[in-house]
């Protein structure tokens, strides 16, 4: 009789639950967020990774005068009566190609050929372009006619034009992509300080589900999600794990749940966190040895999203549809691994963009549609997903948009301004 009464109480507790808004269930969850510990990694690896510290010049760039171009290097006061009616002849003593250093010093009356990136002599002061000389021989020496002035400091690149020794070159918080890579390795930075990844540890739930190289069965569906989860958690920075999939047992559930906040520093699960019988992710995080931060949010899809703290670490369970899945880890499971790594902004982008057809939808949450972004006479048009319901997955993969609709008892028209939410670009 007790026992059924618990069990009651306890289903009613689990339908009673207080939803919070979006931005509300992300500033609880934030306020967890710490910065993860720092490691080096040689600099092939550290593309995509975030930069744990400024990296400052260790030397200015270019560190020494440069040519800008094939030419001569010259004494420009060798030339200041210089016209083509009052041609100058200089003898070229010298021969600079890129990675070489001057052999011999410039005096007046001479001029050394040089290539685009060597060092200008220490003597010269101006480099003149080689479509602005003619050669000629004499007595076997090789000579070159000017016809035209050429003002101190042409087509050289001084010393630290671009960076001056000691200028940041790289924020915290940046992460590293193609032109960081080339910044660090003009620097001969070869070991990068970054922030280390957060190990995150991904479950499904529920004994629907099959491996996915298990044969097809009635009734059952294949274990999806953890593969977008994967996906998603590494193209935000973290490092994805997928475990083995918890049935529906409470008590292996929560053994599980506990092994996995010991080895890794985030918890994700997919599925269980609606209200029937068989969500024991509902029943885990109301357990004494979680704190509950929220257990609904004003969304759709996704409004079951729950997130839970247990010493410090986070636990996200998220939905067992694919669209809601998808939803909820973009809003708050990557907005948090980008603050654990020191990110700025580790939201998704948003912009204003004209709705392309119209959302006939209606709604008393905040929907985040999926959705195509195309360009119109230089704007900006969303068009929402023809199937953007929770369950759907198919049209994840042709979505780059979330588009925001907000409470409607009506829709929202075309041609309406929208909020919109870039989602990121594939990965080729």
């Amino acid at each position: 009789m007790n026992t059924m009464h618990s069990k009651g109480h306890d289903n009613d507790e689990k339908f009673r639950r207080t939803a919070v808004s979006v931005s509300e269930a992300q500033a609880r969850i934030m306020a967890f967020a710490r910065p993860g510990h720092i490691e080096e990694v040689p600099l092939l690896h550290a593309d995509g990774r975030v930069l744990a510290a400024d990296i400052a010049a260790p030397h200015p760039f270019p560190h020494f005068r440069r040519s800008g171009m094939d030419g001569f290097a010259v004494m420009s006061s060798d030339l200041q009566s210089c016209s083509s009616g009052n041609p100058v002849e200089l003898k070229v003593i010298d021969d600079i190609p890129c990675g070489s250093l001057p052999a011999v010093p410039l005096v007046s009356g001479t001029a050394s050929r040089i290539m685009t990136g060597a060092k200008v002599p220490d003597e010269a002061d101006a480099v003149i372009m080689l479509e602005m000389t003619e050669p000629f021989v004499r007595d076997g020496q090789k000579w070159i006619t000017i016809k035209r002035q050429l003002e101190s400091g042409k087509n050289i690149t001084p010393i630290g034009f671009e960076l001056a020794q000691g200028d940041v070159i790289l924020e915290r918080g940046r992460r590293i992509g193609t032109g960081e890579l080339s910044v660090l390795a003009t620097f001969g930075i070869h070991q990068v300080p970054v922030i280390k990844r957060p190990r995150i540890a991904i479950f499904s739930t529920g004994s629907e589900l099959l491996r996915i190289d298990e044969p097809l069965q009635d009734g059952k569906i294949r274990n999806s999600n953890t593969y977008m989860l994967a996906s998603q958690i590494s193209r935000a920075g973290g490092e994805p794990h997928i475990l083995e999939a918890i049935e529906d047992d409470l008590p292996g559930a929560k053994r599980k749940v506990e092994e996995a906040f010991a080895d890794y520093d985030v918890v994700i699960t997919t599925g269980g966190v609606s209200v029937g019988d068989y969500d024991i992710m509902a029943d885990l995080v109301r357990g004494p040895a979680m704190e509950m931060l929220f257990n609904k949010v004003t969304m759709r899809p996704g409004s079951v999203t729950t997130a839970a703290v247990k010493e410090g670490k986070l636990l996200f369970a998220l939905s067992g549809n694919p669209g809601a899945c998808f939803v909820g880890c973009e809003l708050f499971v990557r907005p948090y691994i980008g603050a654990m790594l020191g990110i700025g902004q580790p939201y998704l982008p948003e912009f204003q963009a004209e709705l392309g057809q119209t959302y006939s939808k209606v709604n008393n949450f905040t929907r985040f549609v999926r959705g195509k972004l195309v360009w119109k006479d230089g704007r900006p048009v969303v068009f929402p997903a023809t199937l953007d319901e929770s369950s759907v997955m198919i049209t994840i993969k042709d979505s780059d948009v979330l588009i925001i609709i907000p409470p409607t008892n009506e829709g929202v028209q075309a041609g309406e301004l929208v909020q919109v939410l870039k989602l990121p670009e594939p990965m080729l």
